[in-house]
């Protein structure tokens, strides 16, 4: 058994310091998953901490085949959910629109557009997972979390034009890879 099954394992056995360590390796990328689907991180925050209240309640029946699919898959059907719950309150909440009835709309444009965003988002998330990790952890915290050079830079302790440079470095490799790739 890996040192991260046996993290599991005491996790689901009830350890509470077991399941900081894994809310603390994972709270990044769930983060960034659900912020995939919603556009706003205090929104996030909460159903990141839903996703860790279904981890820690699901855990004891894991079978140990790639925790951070498992994880992932559990973040991205709490943000699904949340979508699909934000959707009927605003629907219920709009008024209707006599005109929609009556244009149509380029539905398959759309969905066409949205499928190739979508290929987009994951290429990059992947590119951006094999940035070294003095890049990537501040491509995460500027983009996904939305912190400022000067946080970043107090949390990372190095300058804000360290803060900058080190992110202009990171957007050069990922044009390059992004490139290589097409």
């Amino acid at each position: 058994m890996n040192p991260e099954e046996l993290l599991i394992k005491k996790a689901a056995e009830g350890s509470k310091a077991a399941f900081e360590e894994l809310v603390e390796r994972y709270k990044a990328y769930v983060f960034a998953i659900i912020l995939n689907f919603i556009r706003d991180s205090h929104q996030a925050e909460n159903v990141a901490q839903e996703v860790f209240l279904q981890v820690y309640i699901s855990l004891p029946r894991y079978r140990y085949e790639g925790f951070r699919t498992w994880i992932g898959r559990i973040a991205t059907h709490k943000a699904i959910d949340w979508k699909r719950k934000e959707g009927r309150v605003a629907e219920r909440e709009k008024p209707v629109d006599m005109q929609q009835f009556s244009q149509r709309e380029n539905v398959s444009g759309r969905l066409e557009d949205e499928l190739v965003l979508n290929e987009d988002r994951e290429r990059l998330k992947v590119l951006c997972d094999g940035l070294p990790p003095r890049y990537r952890t501040i491509v995460r915290d500027f983009y996904y979390e939305g912190k400022s050079y000067r946080q970043i830079a107090e949390e990372e302790g190095i300058a804000e034009k360290t803060v900058e440079s080190r992110l202009y470095r990171a957007r050069k490799i990922l044009k390059e890879k992004w490139k290589e790739g097409d």
